[in-house]
């Protein structure tokens, strides 16, 4: 396995973060998003990231490409919340089930105590089993469902709240 570089995402990265979103809508796995995204609508959410607290990186192969990002999101904005952040992963369509997503999980685990963080989650679809198989792997657990909280195409869907305690 190739290594992967991490690096603080900047403004001319947006569009490629957008894109790759964007690639996994079609799915209706990944996003509740049922239309693709602007690169103007993502850029309050790129603004609410930082190097400090709440990092967005993309992803990059040893040619510098970048095949993917991810980000730490706030669970919540009240304060008593800011030690948990849901983790977003994300993949450009050729590099999916490669193993990239172990690499840049892992990278998370390492990283999270850096910004403070000390519980992270992710918010998964109950259908997107290669999603839950990936989080599982490394010790996340249950920590809550929502079902039938979408409906995508007419089909309605749960989410699996996943967490695990930063030591």
């Amino acid at each position: 396995m190739e290594k992967l570089e991490f690096r603080n995402a900047d403004l001319a990265d947006l569009s490629t973060i957008v894109a790759i979103y964007n690639s996994t809508i079609a799915s209706r796995m990944v996003t509740a998003d049922m239309e693709e995204v602007s690169v103007e609508s993502k850029i309050k959410w790129f603004e609410e990231h930082n190097s400090q607290t709440r990092p967005l990186w993309v992803v990059e192969d040893d040619r510098g490409e970048i095949i993917g990002w991810v980000s730490f999101s706030s669970f919540h904005e009240r304060a008593a919340y800011s030690g948990t952040v849901e983790v977003s992963i994300y993949l450009d369509e050729s590099c999916r089930g490669k193993g990239y997503g172990k690499i840049i999980l892992q990278y998370c685990i390492d990283n999270a105590g850096k910004f403070g963080v000390k519980n992270l989650v992710a918010l998964i679809f109950l259908h997107n089993e290669p999603s839950l198989k990936l989080f599982r792997h490394f010790g996340f657990e249950d920590w809550g469902s929502l079902p039938n909280v979408a409906v995508l195409d007419g089909v309605e869907r749960s989410l699996k709240i996943l967490g695990r305690r930063i030591k």
